[in-house]
């Protein structure tokens, strides 16, 4: 039986060979529930639930709402015991990987395959997935779009001008890039000297 920590880098690679580009993101907070995988393509965000042979579908119809809401594309990396029910289970618009594990010469392996293309979310909501931007990449998108920094304002608020003042197609590169380009090793620094640029004020 394949356990989702099994999974986890295989599939990596899989989606790298896939799509190219892309960074993946691990364990995201959306609305009530937690993408396993967010994976930044250029000009778009994916989100990746996984369900292995050990796991159920008793929180899956919450979680779809959750990715519905966020991401542009998205896909379900499924155990083959799962493989014959999963498509009643997601929209039509989900991608669905099938994922099978043998054993040869002693040695397991695991493989992947695509039963159905990903197509694009008709139901995200760009303001959901601009939420998941730390406050300084948003700052970052409003300065290359030569937007006021309204710094005492709110991260909603920061959130609406945004989406008033950046044309979709555009935004959706920007959000790509601020998250290829996002650097957890700095993130504490920046948030201090966000929070003391603030204090200026």
């Amino acid at each position: 039986m394949l356990y989702d920590k099994d999974i986890r880098e295989p599939l990596f690679e899989f989606l790298e060979e896939q799509y190219g580009r892309i960074r993946i993101l691990e364990e995201k907070q959306m609305g009530r529930s937690r993408a396993d995988l967010v994976m930044v393509l250029p000009g778009a965000v994916a989100g990746v639930e996984i369900k292995s042979d050990a796991d159920t579908y008793a929180r899956l119809s919450r979680q779809v709402k959750d990715y519905n809401q966020f991401f542009d594309y998205n896909l379900i990396a499924v155990g083959s015991s799962h493989a014959h029910h999963i498509e009643e289970h997601v929209p039509d618009w989900w991608g669905i990987i099938t994922i099978e594990q043998g054993e040869k010469d002693g040695k397991t392996w695991i493989d992947f395959y695509v039963l159905r293309k990903a197509r694009e979310n008709p139901n995200v909501d760009r303001k959901k997935t601009l939420g998941l931007l730390w406050r300084t990449e948003l700052a970052h998108i409003q300065k290359v779009n030569h937007m006021a920094r309204y710094q005492e304002k709110s991260k909603k608020f920061v959130i609406d001008k945004i989406l008033e003042k950046v044309p979709e197609k555009l935004l959706k590169e920007q959000i790509s890039e601020e998250l290829f380009e996002r650097d957890y090793t700095k993130i504490d620094q920046e948030i201090r000297e966000y929070r003391r640029q603030r204090r200026r004020l």
